[in-house]
């Protein structure tokens, strides 16, 4: 598989270069990616890659859908490798794993080929690390159910034809009250906010999202009623999973980046890279990046044997999303004042990094996760 592996990097890398790099800059000054990006990606067979054949994808092994996710993230699409990550990645294995034949047949092969863009509806403006605390409703309504409340943060808010939506079915119940729905954007009631202005990642369009006394049907209940909270445990190993594997690659990138600079870049009549500290600095870097690629590596061999635990996806998103932090920090130090100037790429990669500690469970929620599989609550 390995050779496979790569010819497939190749063609990831083949298609980013002639797609993706000569736009990237304007679609970040646009605060959005175009929708026709996702059919591109969709026709070279780039989303969705470890959907079953049956369903539109191409039913390759699931390190060929983080290796999508590695190679954008090393070039500095990070923003879009958040995009893909939630469609491919989260949206996607959700509706596989938990829905009916019918959900996946209506959803998954317009996912496969960038014609329907999937989103998570998690977050809230009154809870975001604690599910447990979402206020949206639906509540049951003849043969369906009503739904009112608003979500926020939602990546691919803008384009997203379908929701993974978490919502209480029963407010009373606590967790066990939780339902998640497969939830189709075209309904009445629905309602996009504004694209939110962010520090980084401003190419990904991220929203509010509005929901009115909208009527669904109970077939579009994903899993079970009131297992929804147990259904959003379940996925989450391979969400952080994603998010180190992207963070390993962006900080691989910000590195190549930082030595290509100083081998070049002169200071006192010699290169930056003749200096010990520069030296030394890539070395921890390097050293930094490797060491955490071991562990992705092991998680990812986890997951693919269906053994990847929480605690397990936690220590390697606390790990990795920390360790890019450090790195790109580290290889702007080394661009000097140049490095702060938005026109040299580092500039990017650090600042897009920052959220990496924040989204898919912050670094302190990663840590009580930790503790918990350790001494308990």
């Amino acid at each position: 598989m390995a050779s496979e592996l790569q010819l497939f990097r190749d063609t990831v890398v083949r298609f980013l270069s002639d797609e993706v790099e000569p736009h990237y800059e304007q679609w970040e000054k646009d605060g959005i990616f175009p929708k026709e990006l996702y059919l591109k990606m969709g026709e070279n067979g780039l989303l969705c890659v470890d959907v079953p054949e049956e369903y539109g994808g191409m039913g390759a092994p699931f390190e060929f859908s983080m290796v999508v996710l590695e190679e954008v993230a090393r070039m500095g699409y990070l923003a879009l490798a958040s995009n893909l990550s939630v469609h491919s990645d989260i949206a996607a294995p959700y509706i596989l794993h938990l829905g009916t034949e019918a959900q996946k047949q209506k959803y998954l092969p317009r996912m496969a080929a960038g014609e329907c863009i999937g989103a998570i509806g998690m977050s809230e403006p009154g809870a975001g690390s604690d599910l447990q605390g979402i206020k949206t409703s639906a509540l049951p309504d003849g043969d369906g159910y009503v739904i009112n409340g608003s979500k926020t943060f939602i990546t691919n808010g803008q384009h997203a034809g379908v929701v993974v939506l978490a919502t209480k079915t029963d407010p009373k119940a606590g967790a066990k009250g939780t339902t998640l729905f497969t939830f189709d954007t075209s309904l009445d009631g629905f309602k996009r906010g504004r694209n939110l202005e962010k520090v980084g990642l401003h190419s990904a369009d991220t929203s509010e999202m509005f929901f009115d006394n909208v009527k669904v049907s109970a077939d579009e209940v994903l899993g079970k009623v009131g297992g929804g909270f147990g259904h959003l445990i379940d996925e989450l190993p391979r969400e952080r999973l994603a998010l180190a594997v992207t963070a390993v690659g962006h900080a691989q990138g910000a590195l190549e980046k930082t030595i290509d600079y100083v081998t070049t870049r002169k200071a006192f009549g010699q290169a930056i890279a003749s200096f010990q500290n520069t030296r030394f600095e890539l070395a921890k870097c390097k050293t930094d990046i490797e060491v955490h690629r071991a562990f992705v590596e092991k998680c990812n061999a986890l997951y693919a044997e269906g053994k990847l635990d929480v605690p397990h996806a936690a220590m390697i998103k606390l790990s990795t999303t920390e360790m890019e932090g450090r790195v790109t920090d580290a290889c702007l130090q080394l661009f000097g004042g140049y490095g702060y100037m938005t026109e040299y790429p580092i500039s990017r990669y650090w600042q897009d990094a920052r959220i990496q500690r924040i989204y898919g469970g912050t670094s302190e929620i990663m840590k009580e996760v930790i503790a918990r599989s350790l001494v308990g609550r």
